[in-house]
């Protein structure tokens, strides 16, 4: 059940997890630091874009922001495994995975 600050706590617990301050989450989405500060430190609920913005800025889907204790549905255990390790990375990471898989499927 959503509470009426669930978003702002979405967001703190995300950026707890994937060891994001304000100041790094306010770069990768593109939000001012300021605009983010405030939004998050009154409580209020962002807009339909600006949540969009925060999503980007942690590499996630609006539909993982919302989903509970980051299930994925229709999906293997296996699948589950690879996804939970997957969301635990930087983008850094993500990217040498990425490429790592290509070659492999190239093959």
């Amino acid at each position: 059940m959503l509470t009426e600050n669930y978003i702002i706590e979405r967001i703190e617990q995300l950026c707890e997890q994937k060891h994001i301050s304000r100041y790094r989450l306010a770069q990768r989405s593109g939000i001012a630091q300021s605009s983010l500060s405030t939004l998050l430190n009154r409580k209020s609920v962002p807009t339909f874009q600006t949540l969009e913005k925060i999503c980007e800025g942690f590499d996630i889907s609006l539909a993982q922001f919302f989903s509970e204790d980051d299930e994925f549905p229709n999906l293997t255990e296996e699948q589950k495994e690879l996804l939970v390790k997957w969301n635990k990375m930087d983008r850094h990471q993500k990217e040498l995975v990425s490429a790592y898989i290509e070659g492999i499927i190239s093959k």
